[in-house]
């Protein structure tokens, strides 16, 4: 009864063991690879395949996975390394790289370690390049450091397997001393420059202030003498105007002496004058005061004063009508029409600005503004609100006789 049972068990024991075999030896014989992943396969320790994405099988036992290898671009920051430059100062630089596994299989038969590879590989060519440049070069020549280091790990990670893409350089530290000497240098350069351009400003601002001078003095300058040439003009033609006047006039020594009297106590009234003498004409203005007098009593018969013009009728003007000098002041007609064109025009102007301004066009306001000739202020008043008809048009002026001359 015993023996059966024990069989029986080892039997079973003996499925399950095959059972677990098979399972592994399946499991391990089917891989599935993940998209951007390369598996190295080596049969009996060589290298046999490179398995891309899908689904794979292999002989278990027999074949292994080496390696997985990541083709995605990668980026490696590495720490700040120390460089001496050319001027024999040590900047820290910060660098980082891009790259990208091209071949997983040189990749991981050609170097133990591509990462460490291309980190000790930065840091010499780094020194390299930065031991040929001063400070000031090293700060102002990244995009040319960035090219000349590419170019060396290219070439020299092309057989690894892997091709770099891009190398920048972080941050570039100089000592703190040099920091501080070179803030220093910086400000006053700006300050140089910030002196040097209000200099030019000011220099510029005299020189357009002396021109504006220059400029508004000589405008001065001529407006004055346009000024005393215009006023020279206007007295001059005003003296003979008031002598044609005088003559047309025919004024007698009667009225010159009664006018004389009439400006002597005009020289006394001034408060400054605590003496007035007496003019030496006095005394033969009078006489004339008196002979006129006596000619205008004594009739027809009288006779004519002494120093009359002879040759010349009383009332007669000795200018001719081509002594005074031409009138520069606008026609008075000329002045009139020009009045009325400014306002009209700037009717129109307030009529289109309303219409512009959204408010429709009305013609009882523009009746109001433009009140009939003759119109009391209130009838205005009530034709711009409304209450007056339009304005009729006027009729065309005629033609009247001309203006006497301004005087």
């Amino acid at each position: 009864m015993d023996d059966p049972s024990i069989g029986t068990i080892v039997g079973w024991v003996l499925l399950a063991i095959l059972v677990i075999f098979v399972v592994v030896t399946l499991a391990r014989a089917v891989r599935v690879v993940p998209q951007t992943v390369a598996l190295l396969v080596e049969r009996l320790g060589r290298y046999h395949r490179t398995m891309d994405a899908g689904l794979h099988l292999i002989i278990p036992f027999i074949d292994r996975v080496r390696a997985g290898v990541d083709l995605r671009e990668q980026v490696v920051s590495f720490p700040p390394q120390p460089v001496i430059t050319s001027d024999n100062l040590v900047v820290s630089i910060d660098t980082v790289i891009y790259f990208q596994v091209t071949e997983p299989k040189s990749a991981v038969y050609e170097i133990a370690n591509y990462i460490t590879g291309i980190e000790q590989l930065t840091v010499t060519t780094l020194r390299n390049v930065i031991g040929s440049m001063d400070l000031e070069q090293t700060l102002t020549s990244r995009d040319q450091i960035n090219g000349q280091l590419r170019g060396v790990l290219d070439e020299a990670t092309g057989k690894w397997g892997i091709r770099v893409n891009r190398v920048e350089l972080k941050s570039i530290d100089p000592p703190a001393s040099v920091q501080g000497a070179m803030e220093q240098q910086m400000r006053a350069e700006r300050d140089r420059r910030a002196a040097i351009l209000t200099a030019e400003g000011v220099k510029q601002s005299q020189i357009l202030t002396a021109e504006g001078e220059k400029q508004a003095a000589i405008l001065r300058a001529e407006g004055a003498a346009q000024s005393a040439i215009l006023t020279a003009e206007g007295e001059s033609r005003a003296i003979l105007q008031v002598f044609d006047a005088v003559h047309r006039g025919d004024a007698d020594p009667k009225l010159l002496a009664y006018q004389y009297l009439q400006a002597l106590p005009k020289l006394a009234a001034t408060p400054a004058n605590k003496v007035w003498i007496v003019p030496s004409e006095l005394t033969g203005m009078l006489g004339q005061f008196t002979q006129g007098f006596a000619g205008a009593f004594g009739g027809a018969g009288g006779a004519a004063p002494e120093g009359a013009p002879s040759g010349r009728a009383a009332g007669e003007s000795p200018l001719g009508p081509d002594d005074l000098p031409p009138v520069a002041l606008t026609d008075p007609k000329e002045a009139l029409a020009e009045a009325r064109r400014e306002s009209e025009a700037a009717t129109a102007d307030a009529t289109s600005a309303g219409t512009y301004s959204g408010r429709p066009f009305d013609p009882v306001a523009e009746a109001g503004q433009r009140p009939q000739p003759g119109a009391t202020r209130r009838e205005q008043r009530d034709a711009g609100e409304g209450q007056l008809p339009p304005v009729q048009p006027e009729p065309p002026a005629q033609p009247g006789p001309p203006a006497p001359p301004a005087p």
